[in-house]
Formats: C-alpha cells, structure tokens, sequence
C-alpha cells in the first residue's frame, strides 16, 4: 500500500514538471530577467555614446562653444513635446511610475506606465536628453524598463503576481544598470516596496540574478566609479563622516523639497495650456542647463559620472561644482523630459564631499564617498540603498561603517528637514493623474445620452 502511494506521489511530481503550465511561467519569467539585463547594458552603451557626441559637437579646441544655448534648450523642448504627446508618464525618473504601478489594482492602469511602448519611449528620449547635455542619469529609467518588462513577462506567461514581479523587474534593472546585485535587492525591498516580504524574495533574487549574468555576459566585471582603499581613521576622520553626513541630508533634502514644489506648481499652471506651457518651462529648464554647463567649462553636462569618478580616484573637484550640478540636475528634473536622478545624485554628493575635504584638509577620494552617501540618502530617503549601493560602486568593503553612518546621518537629516519621500511623493501624483483621468471618463461615459432601442450596432 505505502509503496503504491509511493509510486502515484512519484508520478504526480513528474507530471507536474513536465507540464506546459509549470514550466511556461518560469520560462517567461526567466526569458523577462535576462531581457532586462541586455537592454540595460545596450542602454548603458548607446546613453554613453550621446554624451560623447555632445561632448564633440559642442567643443572645440579651447573649451565649449556657445552651440549648448540653441542645442540644449532645444532638445529639452523635443524631449518634453514627445513624453507629453506620445509617451505620457514616461517624464522624470521612472522610479515614481513603477512605485504608482504596484498600487493601482486595474491592469489598464498600470498599462498607463509599465509597457512596451514605454519601454521605447523612455530609452530614446533618455538618450536624446542626453545627447542635449541634460543632467540625468539612465539608472531609474532602467528601473521602469525594468519593470515593464516584467509585466509584459506576467502576462505572457499568465503569471498572476504582479505586484512582485514588478518589484523583481525593478530590482532586476538596478542591478544591472549600476553592476550591484545587493543594491538592487535592498533598492527593491527599502525603496521599492517599504517592507520586506518573504513571499517576493525568490523572485527579486531570481530577477537579479539573471538579469546581472546577462549584463555580465556583455559589459564584464566592473565597478561603476573605480576601485577606491581609502578607509577612515577613528577617530581622525569623523568630524569629515558626520558633517558630510549632516550637510549632504540637509542639501539632499533641499534638493528633494525644491523639486516636489516646483514640480506640484508647474502642475497647476499646465492646468490652463497644457502644451504650450510645457514647451517654455522646458525651454527654460534648458537655457539654465546650457547656461551653467558653458559657465563650469562643461563640468555639470551629462550624468557627471567623469567628475565623480575622478573624485572617487583622489582628485579633488571645483569647490563650487556641487552647487552647479545640483541646479541643473533641478531644473533637468522638473523639466519634464525622461531621466533619473541617481548618477546626478552621486556627482553631487561626490562634489560636496570633495569641497568638505578640502575644508579638513581630507583626501579627495575618502571625501567624495561619504559625501554621495549622505547626499543620495538625504535625496532619496533609503540609507541602506544608499550605502550598499556606494560600497559596492567603489569596491571598498572596509570602508562600511563611516559610510554607513554618513548614509543614516543623511537620512536622518533629511526626514527632520522634508518628512515626505521624493519618490514616493511623486508616485502619488502619478496616482492622482490616474483616478482624475478614471472620473473623468466615467463622468463623460455618464454623460452620453442612451441609444434608443432598436438602433445603432445592436440593430444591424
């Protein structure tokens, strides 16, 4: 009898894994992971080659010429036309879209941010706003990548948890973009989703795992801003640790104020004239771009990863190019046109660290790391986010603890000082976009007068 039942469990268990329904779902999802890896890493190398060629187009053999002040505002312009005309809800980081996705329930609704034709949008327009000169990073346009195709993945394969598989493909795209697998998996569970919950974690983990083989595969082993040894002393060098930690929260917190204001009073003036207003402010936020990318010989153009990795390296920046690349990446980020803010983050931070360092007489490159720490985490609000992702960027893992307390000091900071999260406060906003758009259907819908009986489709 027991070796009966033995036989039927055993035949049960081996029917099971050969059925299409099993196995077509982990397929899928697999098929989705590795996908995002190779977008990410061909996205990485095209967004690198536009800023090359704005580089070129816009030098020459004493420094920039003045072509930024026609090309800059004028690709912002375009970039801001296109989001708006076409691809709705691709502007911004991208970040905001997938956390407002995992909230709304309806599948129409999340098909508003998380698909293919987003996908295509939030690339190209990406890489065109880079390719003008603009200060944004291609790292949370990754994320929404990521996460629509994900979705598209659930779909295909009739998988049901969508919430979660949202959150891998989110995880899935950090990791690839930044080379960071444990970022991605805390990005995913600190930023992402708030909460750790254990039914989700085999699938971040999966989704991170394959997607960073595949990029692996193409771009090979790195670390995103170089190999840095530099440790702090204790107690020699935390008087540098709690004030890049303390100032890089409140200028992150600043950074993260500013925006929701002025991107809430924008809001309100597109209200009148959607389209034209969206043109001037994006003409402007490009004039100010081009303005001060000319003014600092080019420095705050582009993601700023050149600047933060030399810093990282041992030398020291401008004193006053934190304070350029913060505006830019301000007026980059309310301008309307896609981008992220990760990377700019970074070389703001890496900036302000460095100007502190010269104010301690510290080493540019144990300066530049703690002060991204604490900048990022005052922008974002995640201090694990924060530190895992700079430890793992610069390779040095017995630089934890300074960085670690720079990060929660940032953080600390930044919730005295702006309680509400940028990401998650603009997420709400795209929210609201949503159920205004769902009333205002169902109040036109209400409106339409009844078809008499007898005509119309039905009568044909």
């Amino acid at each position: 009898m027991r070796r009966a039942s033995k036989i039927r469990w055993v035949r049960r268990s081996r029917a099971m894994m050969t059925s299409p329904r099993v196995w077509r779902p982990r397929l899928v999802f697999w098929a989705g992971a590795l996908t995002i890896g190779v977008i990410s890493a061909g996205f990485a190398a095209v967004a690198d080659e536009a800023q090359l060629l704005f580089t070129a187009a816009t030098t020459d053999g004493t420094g920039y010429n003045l072509l930024p002040l026609l090309l800059t505002p004028l690709g912002f312009v375009l970039c801001a036309y296109l989001a708006d005309r076409y691809f709705p809800g691709s502007q911004g980081s991208g970040i905001p879209q997938a956390i407002a996705a995992r909230h709304l329930r309806r599948e129409e609704d999340r098909g508003r941010f998380l698909s293919l034709r987003m996908i295509v949008g939030k690339i190209a327009l990406t890489v065109v706003g880079l390719g003008c000169g603009a200060s944004i990073g291609r790292e949370g346009p990754t994320v929404q990548v990521g996460a629509s195709l994900m979705l598209q993945a659930a779909r295909i394969g009739g998988m049901t948890q969508a919430r979660g598989l949202i959150l891998a493909g989110s995880a899935a795209g950090i990791a690839a973009a930044f080379n960071t697998p444990l970022a991605g998996i805390v990005f995913a569970i600190e930023e992402m989703s708030r909460s750790y919950q254990a039914r989700t974690n085999g699938v971040v983990l999966a989704a991170v795992i394959i997607a960073g083989l595949a990029s692996l595969a193409i771009v090979g082993n790195y670390t995103y801003f170089g190999i840095t040894d530099v440790t702090a002393a204790f107690p020699a060098d935390w008087p540098l640790v709690i004030a890049c930690g303390v100032v890089g929260g409140a200028l992150g917190a600043g950074f993260s104020d500013l925006t929701l204001r002025i991107t809430r009073r924008i809001r309100r003036v597109r209200a009148v004239t959607p389209r034209r207003r969206t043109i001037l402010v994006a003409a402007l936020a490009g004039l100010v771009v081009a303005v001060i990318g000319i003014a600092t010989g080019g420095m705050t153009f582009g993601t700023g990863y050149a600047e933060a990795r030399s810093a990282v390296e041992g030398e020291h920046l401008p004193v006053l190019f934190f304070l350029g690349k913060f505006v830019v990446s301000l007026a980059s980020t309310v301008s309307g046109i896609p981008g992220g803010l990760f990377a700019p983050s970074l070389a703001v931070g890496a900036g302000l660290g460095s100007t502190l360092g010269q104010v301690f007489g510290e080493t540019a490159s144990l300066a530049a790391v703690l002060g991204m720490a604490g900048y990022f985490a005052g922008v974002v609000q995640a201090p694990m986010t924060a530190f895992v992702i700079i430890i793992e960027m610069t390779g040095n893992h017995d630089n934890i603890l300074p960085v670690m307390t720079a990060a929660v000091l940032g953080y600390g900071t930044a919730r005295l000082l702006a309680p509400e999260p940028l990401y998650h406060a603009l997420s709400r906003l795209f929210i609201a976009d949503v159920l205004r758009r769902r009333r205002t259907e169902a109040a036109e819908a209400a409106s339409e007068p009844a078809k008499p009986a007898g005509t119309g489709e039905a009568a044909g």
